[in-house]
């Protein structure tokens, strides 16, 4: 797919950008929608690698904040609004949920959006969070972006599907151990007699002969 191709701002000075080119250029997220149009049937591709914002994550598992978020989409103008739809790569990075050890893996997701125009059938129709709005000439990535990564995230990452966990007698990883593996469990209630006749100097019967 070839590279979006970035506004220019022609021989205005930079002083005289209108206030939304500012705040687009800005927000590397935003995408200037003026190259494509609102005519339908346009299309543009879009190719590039952004740093992943705060909060792409959930308690275990997610996706560093500046780490390279690789988008590959396709915009298209359609008769309510932009249609966005493509493939999004993301670095993740977590611990698993069984026995705590580091995860690195990568998400690939599949992502198609529609951004409504304000004043479209679709807008008036839909309550205010069941759909994105183009916002003037430009619409933002992060948001829709972000759902969707999150909301793909294991609640309970593994690092092996196979993994066992820890053992609940010394806290170690349960692969890392040897098959017979165990602690000897005592009963709490023989414990204070177990006690006292551990500090016992012998048996009553050698007790007997040593006093004989």
């Amino acid at each position: 797919m070839s590279a979006a191709v970035p506004h220019r701002s022609g021989a205005a000075p930079a002083g005289s950008r209108p206030a939304e080119a500012r705040r687009s250029s800005g927000n590397s997220w935003r995408v200037d929608l003026r190259e494509l149009g609102r005519r339908a049937g346009s299309m543009h591709e879009l190719d590039r690698t952004l740093p992943a914002p705060e909060g792409w994550k959930v308690e275990l598992i997610g996706v560093p904040e500046g780490a390279p978020v690789r988008l590959r989409l396709r915009l298209e103008a359609v008769m309510e609004g932009v249609l966005v739809s493509g493939e999004v790569d993301a670095p993740l990075v977590g611990s698993c949920a069984r026995c705590l050890e580091p995860i690195e893996d990568t998400l690939s997701l599949d992502v198609q959006e529609l951004y409504a125009y304000e004043g479209s059938t679709t807008e008036e129709t839909s309550d205010e969070d069941e759909v994105r709005l183009v916002d003037g000439e430009h619409l933002d990535l992060e948001p829709m972006l972000r759902d969707a990564v999150v909301l793909s995230l294991p609640l309970a990452p593994v690092c092996d599907e196979d993994c066992s966990g820890l053992c609940a007698g010394c806290g170690r990883r349960l692969d890392d151990l040897p098959a017979d593996h165990t602690h000897e469990l005592s009963d709490p209630r023989w414990a204070a007699l177990a006690e006292r006749f551990a500090s016992s100097p012998g048996t009553p019967g050698e007790r007997n002969q040593e006093e004989n």
